[in-house]
């Protein structure tokens, strides 16, 4: 690597993926306050994610449905306002 252009924090880090629980370790800066003990019985960073090559739909082939953040619902009650609105302003017509 270049000298001076990396962080230096730059570390073996266990990305786990929160969907189906493969854990894979490999090199990061990225910032994490978890742990956890990877196989080799050494303490690393564990990193959090949502979805990996393991769970998304692209690699696996198959069409999985992850709502980690309640995005839907909270697009459906935004939306519900909206809708009952319009329903009742054609009903009035």
């Amino acid at each position: 690597m270049k000298k001076g252009i990396h962080p230096e924090n730059y570390r073996f880090c266990v990305f786990k993926d929160m969907s189906n629980e493969y854990t894979f370790l490999t090199k990061s800066c990225s910032d994490t306050k978890d742990t956890i003990v990877w196989e080799d019985g050494k303490e690393y960073p564990l990193v959090k994610l949502d979805i990996s090559h393991m769970s998304h739909p692209f690699y696996t082939g198959k069409m999985k449905f992850v709502d980690t953040a309640g995005r839907i619902d909270k697009f459906r009650t935004k939306y519900a306002k909206k809708e009952t609105k319009t329903e009742t302003k054609q009903d009035e017509k």
